[in-house]
């Protein structure tokens, strides 16, 4: 019924923290940045944004880590995912305090390459998260294989369509990595795997409910006999969701698949108003984000990328323990 991947639980945490914490590495306060004054070493995480349960949940999997592994973090990130502007500054203001590394989800990569050259210039060993980043900067990435969950999301709306009709995408951007990724991955899917399912439009909405809700809602009066839609982040998903409400659709006229799994998201599964979605590991992306960081600090070689795993969902099997692990109520 649901298709895995890896989830990123890694055996033996205790004797990893105790190795590691017995490791000597430049550190500090993140109040005055890193350093060699004896504290622990600082670790700046900034996300894509907190408006969403998804990035409380990754926060959570970082503090665990940071626990763990007895490093300092702050975690912090823009107030919507349409705010490249304040998250740079961000990335600014955590590299002028000298950590000892950086964990950065892109909004925008190419607006983030001049600061992750300052990083490098200065030693500080960079981890991306969720979103990635377009660029070799980073270490490693520490993410949702979202190409492979993009195209799962496509598979099971050719399945509840019948294999023909029209279907839409409301996307959160097309400048990070996931929200190209998870556009790509399913319009690659059903190009190859669908040949009478036409993609007749894809709009961006910043992640935002009212947005993306007004996006739908353009996108069904446009196509009256549109049979699908998907969105491609909580966000979205959400505000496709409320665009069938308010415009009082029958959902078996209307298939939404969604992406995430905050509790909007699994209510509106349960009330039969969203096909299914995919959900993510953000708990695992917080916590390898940061166990990557520490391993960077002592020199260790990381692998290019930490697939944290994802799971399809639906109303058949959102109780399932599986599936209960990675919801991020």
């Amino acid at each position: 019924m649901f298709k895995k991947r890896s989830i990123g639980v890694v055996a033996g945490l205790a004797a990893a923290a105790l190795m590691l914490a017995g490791c000597a590495s430049a550190g500090g306060d993140p109040a005055s940045g890193g350093g060699d004054d004896g504290g622990k070493p600082y670790i700046a995480l900034i996300s894509k944004g907190f408006q969403h349960q998804f990035w409380q949940a990754v926060k959570a999997g970082a503090e665990q880590a940071a626990e763990e592994f007895d490093v300092e973090i702050t975690f912090e990130g823009p107030d919507t995912e349409a705010d490249v502007d304040q998250q740079i500054q961000m990335l600014q203001t955590a590299l002028d305090k000298s950590p000892s590394a950086i964990g950065f989800a892109a909004l925008d990569s190419q607006a983030a390459g001049p600061l992750l050259q300052q990083a490098k210039d200065s030693n500080i060993p960079v981890i991306a998260f969720d979103s990635g980043v377009d660029s070799d900067i980073p270490l490693t990435t520490a993410s949702t294989d979202n190409l492979a969950a993009a195209a799962e999301a496509a598979k099971h709306m050719v399945e509840a369509i019948g294999g023909e009709g029209k279907v839409a995408i409301v996307a959160h951007d097309q400048t990070s990595v996931t929200g190209v990724q998870r556009r790509d991955g399913f319009v690659d899917y059903i190009e190859k795997n669908a040949p009478n399912v036409e993609i007749v439009d894809i709009q961006y909405g910043g992640g935002d409910q009212a947005k993306s809700a007004d996006l739908a809602k353009a996108i069904i009066a446009a196509n009256p006999d549109l049979k699908g839609i998907y969105g491609t982040n909580e966000g979205s998903a959400i505000g496709v969701v409320q665009a069938v409400k308010e415009l009082a659709i029958d959902p078996a006229n209307l298939a939404v698949v969604g992406f995430d799994s905050g509790k909007a998201q699994m209510d509106a599964i349960r009330d039969g108003l969203m096909l299914g979605a995919i959900t993510q590991n953000p708990v695992g992306i917080g916590y390898e984000t940061v166990k990557a960081a520490v391993q960077a600090i002592n020199g260790e070689t990381l692998p290019k990328t930490i697939d944290t795993g994802f799971y399809w969902y639906d109303k058949s099997n959102i109780d399932d323990d599986k599936i209960q692990a990675v919801l991020y109520e």
